[in-house]
């Protein structure tokens, strides 16, 4: 009669067995939102990468709203879930992501997978994709911020060439503005996003930044009074009340979209927005379409030029059980061939620096060549797990210097205050 114990024994090495086995089918979950057509694209890149590695991808997909995606993908990590495996996540999302140790380090990965880290803009990967020396995201497609202009108003005018300065920009504007308005009595110098939400940050750094100044992090706090920052802050207040070639609305209602549709209507001479309004303002039935160029954003006399970096990058789960099939999937991702593919497709801003001078890119994408140029400036917002508390009491008090309802010098002394408040609540 057999034991009972060794058939006991051989059951429980059986079902181990089929366990391993189960384990072993290669599953991966990617967490993915965005418009129906970014769905469609990630959904044949996947099965290319199903037929090419043998690994299956399952997506879950999310909204196209940040904030909710965002916030599903905090819940499931949070909860410490094996899924999703591998997910794309907001620039601004990865300094919260990392200090509350969710993201699985990357840099044995990349090395095993001979990923070469030169091939993408460097400063992007040390600036937003390292925390505390360790790799914790790749950047999958890139955003930063650019001026747009209008050509043929500046070469009617005699001008050859962009500005280069913020001075230079308000002289140009200055004088075309005057020309315009006597056929146009709307026509605007110069459009950029200052309401109260994310992008009147994103413009903020783009001035101050340009002038040596910018959010500060130093000793453990998070400062923001400074002569630059005032003296930038002067200059965007400035834009609207003083020289009036920013609309009065610029601080109540101007957002990308508010902006671009205003630029793409023929109302101003530049505008200040991402790589995103290009394909728009040159759709068929647009009035500047052929009209316009893009540059680097200008800077102050004695700074250099600064655009804020926007984008998405991608990383693992640190609760993933599936890590070595993910970073197949996100070296799939990051790699020329795919890169360029979502460029074609999708017109995305690739994070590798090869793809802008890839002939194909060019011929349909002519703007490119000098995207590599902004992109090489980019620099991201504070690397912080709590960077939305931050930049929210920000947001708040340049609205209200830019209204007109706080001083200058005060506003930055009382958001000093409030900004070493955050810090010490979430030291806590």
């Amino acid at each position: 009669m057999v034991n009972k114990n060794i058939v006991l024994l051989i059951v429980c090495i059986t079902v181990g067995f089929v366990g391993c086995e189960k384990k072993e089918t290669n599953v991966i979950t990617f967490s993915v939102g965005g418009a129906p057509n970014e769905i469609v694209v990630w959904e044949k890149l996947i099965s290319e990468f199903e037929v090419q590695t043998g690994i299956k991808v399952n997506i879950l997909r999310q909204p196209t709203d940040t904030d909710q995606r965002r916030q599903g993908l905090v819940i499931a990590l949070k909860a410490k879930k094996s899924n999703p495996d591998v997910f794309l996540m907001d620039v601004a999302w990865l300094g919260q992501f990392a200090a509350s140790d969710w993201l699985e380090p990357l840099d044995t990965y990349v090395k095993e997978k001979d990923i070469e880290l030169d091939s993408f803009f460097t400063k992007v990967i040390n600036l937003a994709d390292k925390y505390k020396g360790n790799l914790i995201a790749l950047p999958v497609y890139i955003d930063a911020g650019l001026l747009y202009y209008r050509k043929d108003l500046l070469n009617k005018h005699g001008i050859k060439n962009p500005p280069r300065t913020w001075k230079e920009l308000l002289n140009y504007s200055i004088k075309i503005q005057k020309s315009e308005r006597e056929n146009a009595p709307n026509f605007y110098g110069f459009v950029w996003q200052g309401a109260q939400y994310e992008g009147l940050i994103c413009n903020f750094i783009e001035f101050a930044g340009s002038n040596g100044g910018g959010i500060l992090i130093k000793d453990g706090k998070v400062l923001i009074n400074s002569p630059e920052n005032r003296e930038s802050l002067e200059f965007m207040k400035d834009l609207i009340t003083k020289y009036q070639i920013s609309p009065p609305n610029t601080f109540t209602e101007m957002k990308e979209e508010e902006v671009r549709m205003f630029f793409q209507q023929g109302n101003a001479l530049f505008e200040r927005n991402w790589p995103y309004a290009w394909k728009l303002h040159q759709s068929e039935d647009s009035p500047v379409k052929n009209k316009i160029g893009i540059s680097s954003l200008p800077h102050f006399n004695s700074g250099k030029s600064v655009s804020t970096l926007g984008g998405w990058h991608i990383g693992i789960s640190k609760y993933s059980d599936a890590k070595l099939q993910a970073m197949e999937f996100i070296g799939f991702v990051t790699s020329a061939r795919i890169q360029k593919k979502l460029t074609l497709e999708l017109g995305w801003n690739p994070a590798r620096k090869d793809i802008y001078l890839d002939k194909d890119i060019l011929q349909k994408l002519p703007y490119f060549r000098e995207l590599r140029d902004v992109f090489e400036n980019a620099y991201p917002r504070p690397n912080l797990p709590f960077y939305t508390q931050i930049s929210e009491v920000i947001q708040k008090y340049i609205n209200s210097v830019l209204a007109g309802t706080v001083e200058i010098s005060k506003g930055l002394k009382e958001t000093d205050i409030k900004l070493q408040k955050v810090v010490e609540t979430y030291d806590k």
